[in-house]
């Protein structure tokens, strides 16, 4: 077993006044501990997550497949540079180191299903190998 409880996440302090961003911080972290309850409670059942230049996963279903072929297990860091949210939309974005030294940036921005910040409808991820 992994324990991943060995991960380091640096978050940003800022996000404490906002409940969508805190929540979007909460998501984020609990893609790195593989939250997997958490992370299906998140999301819609038509979720639709858009990795540019990679993949596509529509429906749930699909989604927790890939996010589980994408395991967070080998994360030594995850930090969180910035959170932003806005009527329907927001957006994260930072930093994740593997055990194996190698890093990538990433920016994610996300749609609700309502303004009130609900649940997550679609989620479009930019990654960069630095």
């Amino acid at each position: 077993m992994i324990d991943l409880d060995m991960t380091n996440i640096i978050t940003n302090p800022n996000c404490g006044n906002s409940p969508k961003m805190a929540f979007l911080q909460e998501f984020k972290t609990a893609c790195v501990k593989e939250d997997l309850e958490f992370l299906t409670e998140s999301v819609t059942d038509e979720i639709v997550w858009n990795i540019v230049g990679d993949k596509k996963a529509e429906g749930k279903g699909n989604f927790i497949h890939e996010l589980k072929k994408r395991t967070s297990a080998n994360v030594d860091e995850l930090v969180i540079d910035q959170v932003l949210s806005h009527g329907k939309g927001g957006a994260i974005n930072g930093k994740i180191t593997g055990k194996n030294g190698k890093s990538v940036a990433f920016a994610e921005f996300f749609i609700f299903n309502g303004a009130k910040g609900a649940k997550i409808k679609s989620i479009t991820t930019y990654l960069v190998e630095l």
